[in-house]
């Protein structure tokens, strides 16, 4: 064993990170001394950035990628082989990379020995149940963790090697441009590889990897079809309502308990999210209608049965992935009027928005503003912001300041120093 682990360890050790795309995270948890935990959807960049990681430190360090057929009979006792390997090749260092560690089953203890003793540990996972129940159990109160997504409308276009500067949201070639991006993202998503090249099965093999390996080999299903059926139709009805009853009955589902299962493996995987009903009553919450949004807008292409003119829709599911991004718990507002988000932070609602394409048509107009003026006053907010596909207005109703913002603007406020309106 320990000869094939060097082997692979030399076969994994170079990788070229030239033309990678810096992602945007908080370079302070890099520094923490803490076990740094770096999750998300398969394919988002997780191991990219890793490699960044290592490229920024100047010590020496070990790196170990366990996705690799190479390991497939690899324990948790292997652990201390693969130390040793490590140590006969390049001496003792005190930094570990470990990409997709969550294959090996009990893998947290070996981290936690290496925390203990003064290491620092990066790790990479695609299983937020697996990490959070092996983190929660045995690293506790010893690590800090990065949700990372597919790209950001900012890291889209450096991709596309873009730079907004100031200038860019005044004049009318720099607005055209951005707005000509945005319109691309949008429908393009965020998944690095598909953006450089939309043109190929990347997507089809990316959903077939996280049904079959992730969902169905990992939970031994033997529901295949519902499960499909039942991504499919969330996907044709994404950021719309539905009941765990109502979606058992439209699939075929006996039970309801089996679609409760079935939406907790996929919201493990990062391949959709349900979004609750903001209420204060926990149990209110849980029983009321939810929403679904996918992780990114291709896959809701690719998946799901959807109209010609589904933008309103992938405008929704984009401005929702941002929120996430911020790391702002996500709700919706329905007090007779919805209001698409509202965010919590730290226990307190901190604001609340509105998605829509256009506020051009009357009947539309009202319906936005009286919804998120409803949720001003249920929280008590001052000011809110509807977020539309290229319109720009401020207005105050009832004492509330509404920011009517496009939504590409919104996206880029944190990269450039502008005003949002």
């Amino acid at each position: 064993m320990k000869e094939l682990l060097k082997h692979i360890i030399f076969d994994q050790r170079e990788k070229d990170i030239s033309q990678m795309i810096e992602r945007d995270i908080d370079i302070s948890l890099v520094n923490s001394p803490e076990v740094l935990v770096i999750s998300g959807i398969r394919r988002c960049g997780k191991s990219v950035l890793l490699q960044q990681i290592r490229s920024q430190q100047t010590e020496q360090d070990y790196y170990m990628n366990f996705d690799d057929e190479r390991l497939i009979n690899f324990k948790v006792d292997d652990f201390q082989t693969l130390y040793e390997a490590f140590i006969e090749l390049f001496g003792e260092q005190k930094t570990f990379y470990f990409d997709e560690i969550q294959n090996i089953p009990g893998w947290e203890r070996f981290v936690r020995r290496l925390h203990d003793s003064g290491c620092k540990v990066f790790v990479t996972g695609s299983n937020a149940n697996m990490l959070s129940r092996e983190l929660g159990t045995h690293l506790t109160g010893r690590y800090c963790q990065i949700e990372l997504y597919p790209f950001s409308f900012p890291e889209f276009l450096k991709i596309k090697e873009v730079y907004p500067q100031q200038k860019d949201f005044y004049t009318t070639t720099g607005k055209s441009m951005l707005k000509r991006y945005f319109d691309e993202y949008v429908k393009t998503g965020g998944f690095p590889r598909y953006i450089k090249d939309p043109n190929t099965n990347y997507l089809s093999t990316l959903y077939e990897n996280i049904i079959y390996k992730d969902v169905v080999t990992r939970n031994k299903l033997n529901g295949e079809r519902e499960l499909l059926e039942m991504v499919y139709y969330l996907a044709s009805n994404a950021t719309k309502r539905f009941s765990y009853t109502s979606l058992a009955k439209t699939i075929g589902i006996k039970h309801t308990e089996t679609v409760k299962n079935y939406l907790e493996y996929l919201e493990n995987t990062y391949l959709l999210f349900q979004v609750m009903k903001f209420d204060w009553s926990v149990k209110k919450q849980m029983n009321n209608q939810k929403k679904v949004y996918f992780i990114d807008n291709a896959i809701i292409g690719k998946v799901g049965f959807n109209a010609t003119d589904n933008i309103g829709q992938l405008l929704e599911n984009l401005v929702f992935l941002e929120i996430k991004r911020q790391g702002k718990d996500v709700y919706y507002h329905d007090d007779r009027i919805e209001c698409d988000f509202i965010m919590r932070e730290n226990g307190h609602i901190v604001s609340a928005c509105q998605v829509t394409r256009s506020m051009k048509d009357e009947k539309t107009r009202q319906r936005e503003i009286n919804g998120l003026v409803s949720a001003l006053n249920a929280y008590n907010l001052t000011e809110g912001i509807v977020l539309t596909d290229d319109e720009t207005e401020e207005i105050t109703i009832d004492n509330k300041k509404i920011h009517i913002i496009p939504i590409w603007r919104w996206l880029l406020k944190d990269s450039v120093t502008i005003p949002l309106t």
